[in-house]
Formats: C-alpha cells, sequence, structure tokens
C-alpha cells in the first residue's frame, strides 16, 4: 500500500487550497451570461489590467481561450495562421482551429528554445498577389512558456520583433499564455510587458498558479466583445461562474509569488536526476517548472518500465515518448517529495528493494 504520493504529471493537478474553497463559498455571484456577475467582472478587470489589455473574459479552458482568440482573429474561412509545428494549439488542441473555424494552419519549425526564427515566419506569410490560389494569412501565434521546449521561455526582445514583423504585414499576433506568469517569473519581465506586443492573450488559471478551473483571454474592447459571442457559440457562456473566478482571484493573490519557488526545485530536482546512472536531463533547458527525463540509449531500463517502477513508489509522471518522461512542478510540490523523488529514481533505476509500502 502506497504511503506516499507525489504527482508531477502536471501542474494541472494541484487542489483547491482551503483559501480558494472559502472564497468561493462566500463569492457574490450572479447570471454571467447576462453580464451580471460581480466576481467574474473583477477576475477580468483585474486580469486585463495585470496584462496591460483594455478588456478581459473568463473562458472554461485554455483550448477554448486559444480557439476564440485564432477565430477572432480569422474571421473569414480560409484565413491562415503562423505557428510552431511543436505548438500546443498545432497538436494539443484537437485540430480546433480547422474544424470548426476552418483556419488553415501553417507551421515554422520551432527550435529547441521554443522561438521560430524570424526569417522564415517572414518568409512563410502569403503573398497577397497569390490571393486566387493561396490561403490569406491573417495571425502569428507564439507559445511563452514553450511546454513541449521543456518550459522554456520567449523573451521580450523576440516577442517585440515577431510583432514588429505582423505590423509590417498586416497581421494580429497571439499569445498562448497558458504558463505567461511562470514565464515572466523566470525572465524577470513584468507580465503586461512581456505581452505588449500581442494582439491578444491566452492565460490559464490552473496550470501554473494553481486555480481549479479555467482561462482568461485579454486583447481590445472590441476583441473581447467578439470574444464574448464566440463564448457563448460555443458553449462557454456559464451562469454563476463567480464561484470559480473567486477561486482564481486567490490564485491570483497567493500563488503568483511561489513560482520561483516552483522553477528552483524543477532545477533541484533536474540537477539531483542528471547525477543519476542511466537518464539524463538537460539542465540548461530547465527555466520554469517542467523537465525531460531522458532514458539513456541502450539503458537496461526503458521510459515505460522506468514510469511503472516510478509509479508503484507513488511517483506519477507523464510518459512523453519511448525514450523520455515529462515532469511538471508546482505549488503543492514540497522540497521533501523533490528529494523523495530523487531517491525513488535512484532505486528504480538500481533495481533497489521498494519502500513504499511494497
Amino acid at each position: 500500500m502506497l504511503t506516499q504520493t507525489v504527482d508531477l504529471r502536471s501542474d494541472t493537478v494541484t487542489k483547491p487550497t482551503e483559501t480558494m474553497r472559502a472564497a468561493m463559498a462566500a463569492a457574490v455571484v450572479d447570471d454571467d451570461v447576462l453580464g451580471s456577475d460581480p466576481t467574474a467582472f473583477r477576475l477580468e478587470s483585474e486580469m486585463a489590467k495585470i496584462m496591460g489589455k483594455e478588456a478581459a473574459l473568463f473562458v472554461p479552458s485554455g483550448t477554448m481561450g486559444n480557439l476564440i482568440s485564432v477565430l477572432v482573429h480569422c474571421d473569414i474561412r480560409g484565413s491562415e495562421v503562423i505557428l510552431g509545428d511543436n505548438s500546443h494549439i498545432h497538436i494539443f488542441e484537437n485540430g480546433g482551429i480547422s474544424t470548426i473555424g476552418g483556419v488553415h494552419p501553417r507551421t515554422v519549425k520551432n527550435n529547441n528554445d521554443g522561438t521560430m526564427d524570424l526569417d522564415l515566419i517572414e518568409a512563410t506569410i502569403r503573398d497577397p498577389r497569390g490571393e486566387l490560389v493561396f490561403p490569406t494569412t491573417r495571425l502569428i501565434c507564439l507559445e511563452n512558456s514553450h511546454a513541449n521546449c521543456g518550459g522554456r521561455c520567449l523573451t521580450v526582445e523576440y516577442t517585440d520583433r515577431v510583432g514588429d514583423i505582423a505590423k509590417k504585414h498586416g497581421l494580429k499576433l497571439h499569445i498562448d499564455g497558458a504558463r505567461i506568469f511562470n514565464a515572466s517569473i523566470a525572465l524577470g519581465v513584468p507580465v503586461d510587458r512581456l505581452v505588449q506586443a500581442a494582439d491578444s492573450v491566452s492565460v490559464c488559471l490552473s496550470k501554473g498558479i494553481g486555480a481549479p478551473v479555467g482561462s482568461v483571454i485579454v486583447g481590445s474592447e472590441s476583441f473581447i466583445s467578439k470574444a464574448r459571442r464566440l463564448r457563448k457559440t460555443l458553449g462557454g457562456g456559464m451562469r454563476q461562474v463567480g464561484i470559480l473566478c473567486a477561486a482564481a482571484l486567490v490564485a491570483l493573490q497567493e500563488n503568483v509569488a511561489k513560482l520561483e519557488g516552483d522553477h528552483k526545485k524543477a532545477k533541484t530536482l533536474a540537477e539531483g536526476l542528471n547525477q543519476i546512472k542511466g537518464i539524463r536531463v538537460d539542465t540548461e533547458m530547465v527555466e520554469t517548472n517542467i523537465l525531460y527525463v531522458h532514458v539513456d540509449e541502450g539503458s537496461t531500463i526503458s521510459a515505460e518500465k522506468l514510469y511503472k517502477k516510478l509509479e508503484d513508489y507513488g511517483i506519477l509522471a507523464m510518459k512523453e515518448s519511448s525514450s523520455s518522461i515529462r515532469i511538471v512542478l508546482h505549488h503543492q510540490i514540497s522540497e521533501s517529495d523533490v528529494q523523495y523523488t530523487l531517491s525513488c529514481f535512484q532505486k528504480a533505476l538500481t533495481g533497489a528493494p521498494e519502500e513504499n509500502g511494497h
């Protein structure tokens, strides 16, 4: 029987804190579809202010937030969006921009640091003179921090340059900022400055900052007005949603400051894992709360077997490929959890007897 569980599958697994639960129970609510929920209004106003944009809108998920944002910018079917080939929108959001929005994705290779080469972005923009046969490029999407690239952060200088390219060609820029607060903390750049070049940003509340549900999209007043209609179309309009927004307000107040600690624990874990024979972690790539553990070629254990052994010890992670495992830190992982995880990796790889109730 397991005596300890350390859940490192994602930062989406956090449980609401007692402060969040109390805030949810006491939340003043009304019908948000009718625009009357005061707690939703408070969250949206706060997020717009934090992100330096005119307005904001609460949505049930990051996937919906990104989909709405793309559809607002690409409001003509057959529009084209330029985005990374390893981006969350392209890989993990069910192809919604195409299946629902009729938007054509045109990918540019993501570098290991999450960027796309600026000259490749510009070269990928369709020549308007070919509109008879080509889709029309209307949007560029970035992701910050970049999950599939190990939580790497896009600098404000890079983002500004992509914004300049977008403006030069009359395009819009959307940032999938599911973990934008992680990027802001890691880079030491205020979040509003980090997204200044963007026309819209989606911010996940239930990842790094640990709220139980939801995302917020931010942009201009006209963008949010259109986004609100699309939210309703997609079934995302909810009534007394202030119950959820109350928990998100607590997350903003209490957990953003904890992200630096999450990053430090991720680095500690990465450096410790890198000392264990049979696996490796590129510690230089660990900038935020995500790390990838690679099983050495020729190792006596596969990633699948290592994953299952760790599960037997109560260490929950995510098998990324046949040779790698993903680990994500969050505010409910302690220093002792990190040390216990290191000891379990050591035991799993050396074949030492199990000590967690087995």
